[in-house]
């Protein structure tokens, strides 16, 4: 058995996920109309890099000719800052007819979420959690 290197320093968090759309313009425009992210780069007309100012999401063109892509993700996780604002995005996206998975609630350890889906049918988390709160 080998011996194991020593852990480098902690991440310091996840802010970049990709994914592979099949609905992409409708897809881009969620993220960014309803949403409002930022476009960050559009390289060509397959690939756009959104932003919130401190991620980074990347939306991938999938078509019938590049194949199916089978990759598994539960869901994505927007966080918000202040607790009564997670309502105010429920309100907002019910408002924008985006389909909601599942209402506010507050969890055991003081988080509030609710959950969402994206034109693609990704699920996205809406979550006010205290300990990542202003930072």
């Amino acid at each position: 058995m080998t011996q194991r290197e020593s852990r480098p320093p902690p991440t310091t968090g996840m802010h970049h996920v990709a994914l592979n759309v099949s609905n992409f313009e409708a897809t881009k425009a969620f993220y960014v109309e309803i949403l409002g992210l930022a476009v960050e780069w559009e390289p060509d007309n397959d690939n756009v890099y959104l932003t919130s100012g401190s991620d980074n999401i990347a939306l991938h063109r999938v078509t019938e000719a590049s194949g199916a892509v089978s990759q598994r993700l539960d869901h994505i996780g927007f966080l918000i800052d202040e607790k009564d604002d997670v309502d105010s995005w429920h309100t907002y996206l019910l408002s924008a007819d985006v389909q909601i998975v599942a209402p506010p609630r507050t969890h055991r350890d003081g988080a509030r979420s609710f959950y969402c889906r994206d034109p693609n049918g990704v699920t996205i988390q809406f979550i006010h959690h205290p300990p990542l709160a202003h930072r």
